[in-house]
């Protein structure tokens, strides 16, 4: 019996929404896209975040779900086929921590490109309203909601520790991410092989509004990576792409290891600094990255996106667990699995 199709609620400039869109595209999951508030009376989440995928209950009723990352390990046992997580267990835990990074760093780019820059302000102010109120709504409730919501995101830049100080290594890690990902994209069309896994997703998501919506990044990869521009494009909708094979964990290119190198020298001490300071109690997060102080206030859900890397790594065996240190030694991303002292 054929099922229903999917529902997703979410906006085309939600990283997460982009990836989990992209996500059901290649693993040929029938859907429906939900984006008008009120459009469908559906139970809302108990966070209210985007997107909202929403599954049947042992009962028949939808449930509403959030988090990406959970999300697509349920796909993965619900819908048969496609995966986009690699069955090597070692490969598996790379792809977990790169989704991490996609989720939980890229993003502090995407925001602050976004509310940093007038240009970007400008361009985030005067559209995005349309994507929540709708393109019928008049220029003066637009302009209306512009800026007042260009001003609470704005003054919301310190949470993802962006400032004066930390904003040259924001974008310093955006070019080098982006030439990392560049020189790996001429030896295979994806992160881990041959087929996307749920980190390219990760990546992607957040590349859709860096690459080819905020006119500072944009510019960026424009003019100096137009490659990893493409690949974003093509990313969309890989629904008619083969089926292809992951890497394993004995045949990982040079160019993984310098991507783990730009996650250890930024994702990794602010991740580490922030569950110290969750841990502590604390209502700042210090740290430096690069010789540079970096400051922003606690999150929480970060610190549990450490924990959760940490349980991920704790299912491994001996021999595997081995096998991961060995490829992130050096990097940077052995700290985040070391016991502190």
């Amino acid at each position: 019996m054929a099922r229903d199709l999917l529902p997703i609620r979410g906006a085309p400039a939600s990283p997460y929404t982009r990836k989990m869109l992209a996500v059901l595209r290649y693993r040929r999951i029938p859907y429906r896209f939900i984006q008008e508030v009120g459009e469908e009376e559906l139970p809302e989440p108990k966070v209210g975040l985007i997107p909202v995928i929403y599954f049947r209950d042992s009962t028949g009723a939808l449930e509403p779900t959030v988090d990406s990352t959970p999300v697509i390990r349920k796909l993965e046992e619900e819908y048969p086929g496609r995966s986009i997580i690699p069955g090597d267990p070692v490969v598996a835990f790379l792809n977990y921590l790169l989704e991490d990074y996609g989720d939980e760093w890229l993003t502090k780019a995407m925001f602050h490109y976004r509310w940093y820059y007038q240009d970007d302000i400008d361009m985030a102010g005067s559209i995005l309203p349309f994507y929540r109120a709708g393109v019928n709504q008049s220029d003066e409730t637009i302009n209306n909601l512009n800026k007042v919501f260009a001003e609470r995101q704005i003054s919301r830049l310190y949470v993802v520790g962006s400032n004066n100080v930390t904003a040259s290594v924001i974008e310093d890690s955006y070019r080098n991410f982006l030439s990392g990902l560049n020189e790996h994209l001429k030896t295979m069309p994806f992160l881990l092989g041959t087929r996307p896994s749920s980190a390219d997703f990760a990546c992607y998501g957040q590349l859709t509004q860096l690459t080819q919506f905020d006119p500072t990044p944009s510019r960026v990869a424009i003019r100096e990576f137009p490659r990893v521009h493409a690949w974003v494009s093509k990313t969309e909708d890989l629904s008619g792409w083969g089926k292809g094979e992951f890497l394993t964990a004995d045949n990982l290119p040079g160019t993984i290891t310098t991507l783990l190198k730009e996650i250890g020298r930024t994702y990794v001490p602010v991740m580490l600094a922030n569950a110290r300071a969750i841990d502590q109690g604390l209502d700042k997060v210090e740290t430096v990255v690069e010789g540079k102080t970096w400051e922003q206030v606690p999150f929480p859900y970060q610190a549990k996106c450490l924990q959760w890397l940490r349980i991920e790594f704790s299912k491994l065996s001996v021999e595997e667990q081995d096998s991961v240190m060995g490829i992130l030694n050096g990097t940077g991303c052995e700290s985040l699995l070391q016991k502190p002292e």
